[in-house]
């Protein structure tokens, strides 16, 4: 839009030039128009989300009010300890850190941890936005760099603070590897402001600041950025493990009316992979479920719904057909026979209510996180997504496509064991193996397990059919259901 009322200015300009009207006027004002769109660029237009000193106001953040990063946390506290003990650090000669970088997936607290710093070193917060930096006039990122400084510097004095955080999330658009926007300079030029502000940091300064960015993609940032001097620590913000998710589920459910029959350390070990948001989003749900009941508590089947419908999406009105539910009915009882054969207990749940894109789901409930696994193991993974199209060929002798992300899920589980050295390949550098080799390989691996499935599964066909049976009648079956089953 600017480009087009400029040339259309610049054009009706030329016109009434043109056909004799005097342009003076015009022009007079065209230049009074830039002069005042100039300084209005000038001065950034960034949204400073000030949170203020952690003594005036009492609904910051604080670390107590984070739950699932304490490694984090404790690394985050240590890098503060230059603002808080700032004489003790000059005395020992040591040079102020200037940047901390969180890195971690959406969702695992880098925003809270950033506020929960400034609340803890009692300092003015500014957040911002790497995109609010980028625009398609260069110089306009350099000027928005020098004066968010500037502007933390000033609200910092104005506060009677002895020092600013400057917090920027998603710090990968503006700091990524110089030379990557060949035909636009604009992102160079501000990542160059950007480091000339980190440089420019001193310990005298008064008041003292500290930059905190945020990431998921700290591959793409800029070596000049990581060097030490710059962003001198980098704090890994993780997926919380089952203890930590305990701790999250404390936080968001203290206001919350719990029944008797809720168990947090049950709702932790059933999320395993959930991060923090996917936890609040859940405790959220789980309550506008018993909301909508008119319950006064908020119970253990509101969560298991809340669950399906974070992991799964919400509920849909299409109806699928009598043929297809008996299809899917048969085919998650597959999924849910295979898993519970080869781990005792690992069934949560299973339902053919369509969530979506999924026409049924059985979800899963890992008795302990797990990071390292054997080839059995990542066998019994690929032998439980075949079950479903296994099952279906047991009773209907044919399979459908309902069964193409099972599949999926199987070659890349088979592609794991290859690319770690765990198949009779041997040991392998993934990114060398000849294609041809890779895939006779997975195949070889799928192939084999696919038959040992349906051999399982044919052997206790009687069970298949009563599950099956069952959850058409009932839709979802939960875990106590199922074993009576069994």
């Amino acid at each position: 839009m600017k480009e087009i009322f400029a040339g259309s200015s610049l054009a009706f300009i030329i016109f009434l030039a043109v056909i004799g009207i005097n342009i003076t006027p015009f022009l007079f004002v065209a230049m009074a128009g830039g002069i005042l769109y100039f300084f209005w660029q000038t001065q950034g237009h960034i949204k400073l989300n000030e949170i203020g000193t952690g003594e005036k106001k009492n609904y910051l953040v604080t670390f107590e009010d984070i739950g699932g990063q304490d490694v984090a946390v404790n690394e985050l506290k240590e890098a503060l300890q230059f603002i808080i003990k700032s004489d003790e650090i000059k005395k020992m000669g040591i040079r102020p850190l200037k940047g901390v970088l969180l890195v971690g997936p959406p969702g695992t607290g880098k925003t809270l941890l950033a506020k929960a710093a400034a609340s803890y070193t009692s300092s003015v917060f500014i957040a911002v936005s790497g995109s609010e930096f980028i625009e398609m006039y260069a110089g306009v990122g350099a000027k928005r760099i020098r004066q968010l400084f500037k502007d933390a510097r000033k609200k910092a004095g104005s506060e009677h603070s002895r020092s600013a955080i400057i917090f920027i999330d998603e710090l990968d658009i503006l700091g990524a590897k110089r030379g990557r926007h060949t035909s636009h300079m604009e992102y160079d030029q501000t990542l160059n402001q950007l480091l000339v502000e980190m440089d420019g940091i001193s310990h005298d300064d008064n008041p003292r600041i500290l930059l905190i960015g945020a990431t998921n993609r700290a591959d793409m940032l800029d070596p000049a950025l990581l060097r030490p001097g710059r962003f001198d620590r980098h704090v890994e913000v993780g997926l919380p493990d089952k203890t930590g998710r305990m701790k999250i589920l404390d936080i968001h459910t203290r206001n919350k009316p719990l029944g008797k029959d809720v168990s947090l350390e049950g709702i932790a070990r059933d999320t395993f992979g959930f991060s923090g948001a996917h936890l609040e989003s859940l405790a959220n749900e789980a309550a506008i479920l018993a909301m909508r009941e008119n319950s006064e508590t908020i119970e253990t089947r509101h969560f298991a719904e809340a669950m399906d419908k974070v992991i799964m999406g919400e509920k849909l009105e299409r109806k699928p057909s009598t043929a297809e539910i008996e299809r899917v009915s048969i085919h998650e009882s597959g999924h849910a026979l295979m898993s519970e054969i080869l781990e005792p207990g690992s069934v949560s749940s299973l339902t053919i209510v369509p969530r979506g894109r999924a026409l049924g789901f059985m979800r899963r409930s890992p008795q302990d996180d797990q990071y390292l696994y054997t080839r059995e193991e990542l066998e019994n993974q690929i032998m439980v997504t075949l079950a479903g199209a296994a099952a279906e060929e047991i009773n209907f002798g044919n399979r459908s496509t309902g069964a193409k992300n099972d599949f999926d899920q199987a070659w890349n589980v088979a592609k794991q064991i290859v690319e770690t050295g765990l198949s009779s390949l041997g040991v392998v550098n993934g990114s060398d193996i000849p294609r041809d080799a890779l895939y006779k390989e997975c195949q070889k691996i799928i192939r084999e397990l696919d038959r040992k499935t349906s051999e399982i599964l044919k052997e206790r066909r009687g069970q298949l059919t009563s599950i099956a049976q069952l959850l058409l009648e009932e839709e979802t079956i939960n875990r106590n259901r199922f074993i009576q089953l069994l």
